[in-house]
This record gives structure tokens, C-alpha cells and sequence, in this order.
């Protein structure tokens, strides 16, 4: 049985993939700093398989934390999800980003390597194709970022290529995720952000379960059908899949592999309010205000090659995405508090 590291498994996309994983027979352990987590969602995850999951605290920048999950469990690959991930907190503070996201994958590809474990699924992202010209987005795509989040991604992809030119013993999947939403079908794990969410999905959950007065949409003098930012919402639980694709594939691939997750299909900020009101029978109301700096108008997938690689694709549709948000919304107005 393949053990899997997974660092940040107790955040939103971690503790889905942990469920799925565990379904598919790996045995897991979460590394986890719980900076933007929560342990309550690893004892959920818990509950959903049946099972203890070994769970150790611990920061991907310190290298002792690492050693000792090294030296204590021989692990064969590891899907790294730790990061901070907030773009407008990025450009406030960018250091904070780097020290995070870059360094501490630098940090943990080093411990990695001391201990002959050198199979790395990483969670990247559609930031790095920055402001696309054109959609839907393939992986061929010029790169760049609008804000520092981005570029610490991009960064994060630089470094692992490099690893691989340096020693191809290395069997890296990069994952380009668009816009993760949705929840576990039973409700009981789902996102749950620190304060004001920065994501779209669960501020409008927040303000139809009355948390929120009311959603704030920021620019609808985009160009896209309604004015409002177009992107690409893919479920979580199909997003949680396509890792365990990856995992399933890793050894079969001899180069680095860049694969987009995503559906394909573009939503607007509104067609997901009308989706959400629809799927939860609540009133979402929203106020319009100014565009937010590295927003971009549009951004899709082209998820052809997702397909094509690791026979993955995105099923759920948006009412299957509203419809389990509410259910975790509605069941848990505070998260896992």
C-alpha cells in the first residue's frame, strides 16, 4: 500500500482529496500547521472512511518537523497542498506568500530528497496563465501572474522543473486547479474560511444561511455577458479525483506533468447567485463594488489533456456544486466551529 504524504490535509481541497484517497486504498498522513485549518475537519474525515487517520502538526518551512515524519514513516509520494492562498492578502503581504508557499516547498523537496522520496503531486493553480488572451485555457498558455499569489505559484512550478532537469529521478505532476467549490456529499466537511471569505462560493452560502448581509460583487463592467468575472467552478469532491488520478499515474510519467483540472465551461458571478437561489431556495442579495486589483474578466479551462492523461474529467454539474454547498452551509453555519 502506496503512504501518501499529504501537507495541508486539513484545509478545504486536502481534507476532500483525504476522503477520496483513503477510498481508493492509500494509506494517508496529514501534515498539517492548521494556520488556515481546522482539526476539526480531519475528525469529520474520520467519521465519512471509518477510520484514524495519523495526523501530525507541523510547518513545511521547518525542517525537524519534516525529518520526523520522514524518519518515522517510509513515504512514497507526497501531494502538497500547504500554502496560503488569498489573493488580496498577497498583495498586502507578499513576503508572507513567498516565505509560505515558495520557500516551504523548497524546504520540503530538500527533506524529500535526503530520504529517497521523490514523487510530488503539487497544487497549483489558474492564476499562473495571469490575464489569458484568449479562452478556454490550454496548458500551453503564456505564463505570468497578476498578483503575488500567482507568482508564488508559478514560482513554486519553476523550482519543481528545475528539480527535475537537475535529477530526473523526480516524478512531478503539476495540478492547475480553476475555481474549487462544492462539498462533501454528506454535508459534514466542507470550506470554511478564516473571517470574510475571500472565494465567491462560500460568501454567497454565508449570505443566503444569514451570516452575511449581503454578497459583494466587485466590477460589473467586465467584458462578459453580464458585466460580472467569468471563471471556471469546478467541484471539489471531482477536483479531490483528479489527485488520486495523478497518484494512480505518477510513476507511468517520464517528464514533469502540467495538467489544468477544470470543467470548461465559464460561469459569471450572477449565473452563480441565480444557480445558488435557486439550489437553496434563499435570497441572495448583493451590492455591486469596484473591481478588486488582479481580478481578470474571464478565465475557463481547456481540461482536454486532463482527460487525454489521466482519463480524469469533471462531472458534477453547477446545481450538483450549489445544491452540496447549501447542504454544508445549512448544516454548518459557523464551519467547524
Amino acid at each position: 500500500m502506496m503512504k501518501v504524504l499529504v501537507t495541508g490535509g486539513a484545509g478545504y481541497i486536502g481534507s476532500h482529496t483525504a476522503v477520496l484517497l483513503i477510498e481508493a486504498g492509500y494509506d494517508i498522513i496529514i501534515f498539517d500547521n492548521f494556520c488556515n485549518a481546522s482539526l476539526e475537519s480531519i475528525k469529520r474525515v474520520e467519521k465519512i472512511v471509518a477510520q484514524k487517520i495519523t495526523t501530525i502538526e507541523g510547518d513545511v518551512r521547518n525542517r525537524d518537523d519534516l525529518h520526523t515524519v520522514f524518519n518515522k514513516h517510509k513515504i512514497d509520494a507526497v501531494i502538497h497542498f500547504a500554502g496560503l492562498k488569498a489573493v488580496g492578502e498577497s498583495v498586502e503581504q507578499p513576503l508572507k506568500y513567498y516565505d509560505n508557499n515558495v520557500n516551504g516547498t523548497a524546504v520540503l523537496c530538500e527533506v524529500m530528497a535526503e530520504h529517497g522520496c521523490r514523487s510530488i503531486v503539487f497544487s497549483s493553480s489558474a492564476t499562473v496563465y495571469g490575464d489569458p488572451h484568449s479562452t478556454p485555457i490550454d496548458e500551453n498558455f503564456p505564463l505570468s501572474a497578476t498578483n503575488p499569489y500567482g507568482r508564488s505559484k508559478l514560482f513554486v512550478e519553476e523550482i519543481l522543473r528545475d528539480l527535475y532537469i537537475s535529477d530526473n529521478r523526480w516524478k512531478v505532476i503539476l495540478l492547475r486547479y480553476f475555481n474549487p467549490v462544492g462539498a462533501h456529499a454528506s454535508g459534514t466537511i466542507g470550506e470554511d474560511p478564516n473571517g470574510i471569505p475571500n472565494n465567491l462560493m462560500p460568501f454567497i452560502a454565508q449570505t443566503a444561511v444569514g451570516k452575511r448581509d449581503y454578497l459583494s460583487i466587485f466590477g460589473d463592467d467586465y467584458e462578459t455577458h453580464d458585466g460580472t468575472g467569468v471563471r471556471d467552478y469546478i467541484h471539489v469532491m471531482n477536483l479531490a479525483d483528479g489527485h488520486v488520478k495523478a497518484l494512480d499515474k505518477i510513476e507511468n510519467f517520464k517528464e514533469v506533468m502540467t495538467i489544468n483540472l477544470g470543467t470548461g465551461k465559464g460561469y459569471s458571478v450572477l449565473d452563480m447567485v441565480k444557480a445558488f437561489e435557486k439550489a437553496s431556495g434563499k435570497k441572495v442579495p448583493y451590492q455591486i463594488a469596484p473591481r478588486r486589483s488582479g481580478d481578470i474578466a474571464k478565465c475557463f479551462a481547456d481540461p482536454s489533456y486532463a482527460k487525454k492523461v489521466l482519463g480524469w474529467e469533471a462531472k458534477k454539474n453547477i446545481e450538483e456544486m450549489c445544491v452540496d454547498s447549501w447542504r454544508w452551509q445549512s448544516n454548518n453555519p459557523d464551519g467547524y466551529n
